[in-house]
């Protein structure tokens, strides 16, 4: 019988026939988010640490979903009842989601050491490319709700070419005026930091119904353990800069917005005036009735029609089927510039009064919809 030999083998894990070193770093990368799902990361950037929740894989040819919160909210509170309901399934299937949280604002955050100071609202936005870079992702669709709509507006003013889109709910891109500062002290000396934070978020017409989901925030935020920190995040808010925008200058946002508000919510003026200083031929403006100050809980189903549409604006899921929007009430259209009809992109959302159905409306105008 012949001697058996040891022989010892080296394993290698040569590259899949015309795969190159860069596909092959995106596959693995895509396998550690599969893996990684759902899971919590953190990133340390110059002005701290920042955490954000990953779902999903990425996909070819197509951005990420990013979303910044507002005051007094983290990613759950702010987006969980957006993303969990039933017709936007469709969405998240294909498009990866990261969820950013602002420091200190995540569940089970440290309440930050006296003096600590909060970074800018500027600084938040330069936070997000030290999360793209750790997930190696190019360009994103952004939605932020309040601050964080001015957080992503800030971040696409300076990476204008790593953002494809923007929805911005309640997005006031103003500086407190003097009048508004003395204001904001004023109600500082009769309402507590909860109080206020909930007539930033809420209508009085809410608060003073005291509904469900008005007793369930109010509760979130007033036994919040880390509230030492979101006083840290809307004193932030408050001293935020102006963005500055203005149609026709040099500093607007480059891609297809979409200007999100509820009928008498706090911030309807802030967010009308933001729309007259865009592009016409880059916004929409969605006000929707009955959805008060946070649209994306109390009228999930009509903001994720509105996103479908949108997304399909821009080149992404064509074959969607609009219902919701057309099942609900007859749209109402204005339109600041629907004089000049030749304009290059089709960016409206119309809707036929009769029929039920949704089809394109004219191209490239700045237009409400009212639904």
């Amino acid at each position: 019988m012949a001697e058996l030999r040891e022989v010892q083998i080296t394993e290698e894990k040569p590259l899949l026939p015309g795969q190159t070193p860069e596909v092959a770093k995106e596959a693995e990368l895509a396998a550690r988010i599969l893996l990684d799902q759902g899971q919590t990361h953190s990133v340390e950037t110059p002005y701290g640490s920042v955490t954000f929740t990953v779902y999903g894989t990425p996909k070819p040819k197509r951005p990420a979903i990013l979303t910044y919160h507002d005051v007094g909210l983290n990613c759950k509170s702010c987006f969980q009842p957006l993303f969990q309901f039933g017709d936007m399934q469709e969405i998240i299937q294909n498009f990866v989601r990261v969820h950013v949280d602002a420091p200190g604002m995540e569940e089970g955050a440290p309440v930050f050491p006296l003096g600590y100071q909060y970074p800018s609202l500027d600084q938040l936005a330069d936070m997000i490319p030290c999360i793209l870079q750790y997930l190696n992702f190019s360009t994103i669709i952004g939605i932020g709700v309040g601050a964080g709509a001015y957080v992503l507006s800030r971040y696409a003013l300076t990476h204008p070419d790593t953002v494809e889109g923007l929805v911005l709910i309640n997005i006031d891109p103003n500086a407190k005026g003097w009048m508004d500062w003395a204001a904001h002290k004023l109600t500082g000396l009769t309402s507590s930091i909860p109080e206020m934070i909930l007539g930033h978020l809420f209508s009085q017409e809410e608060l003073s119904g005291n509904s469900e989901l008005i007793q369930k925030y109010r509760n979130i935020i007033t036994h919040a353990p880390n509230l030492d920190n979101i006083e840290l995040y809307w004193n932030s808010y408050n001293n935020r800069r102006d963005l500055n925008f203005g149609r026709g200058s040099d500093i607007t946002l480059k891609c297809p917005v979409m200007l999100v508000v509820g009928d008498q919510a706090p911030h309807e003026d802030a967010v009308v005036e933001c729309n007259s200083k865009l592009d016409p031929t880059q916004t929409s403006f969605l006000k929707m009735a009955d959805s008060g100050g946070q649209p994306q809980l109390t009228q999930p189903g009509k903001l994720t029609e509105a996103f479908k549409y949108f997304l399909q604006g821009m080149g992404y899921m064509a074959s969607s089927c609009m219902t919701r929007l057309s099942r609900s009430r007859t749209a109402s259209l204005t339109s600041a510039a629907s004089i000049d009809g030749n304009r290059s992109r089709s960016r409206t959302l119309s809707q036929s009064s009769e029929s039920g159905t949704l089809a394109s409306g004219p191209p490239g105008h700045t237009m409400e919809v009212s639904c």
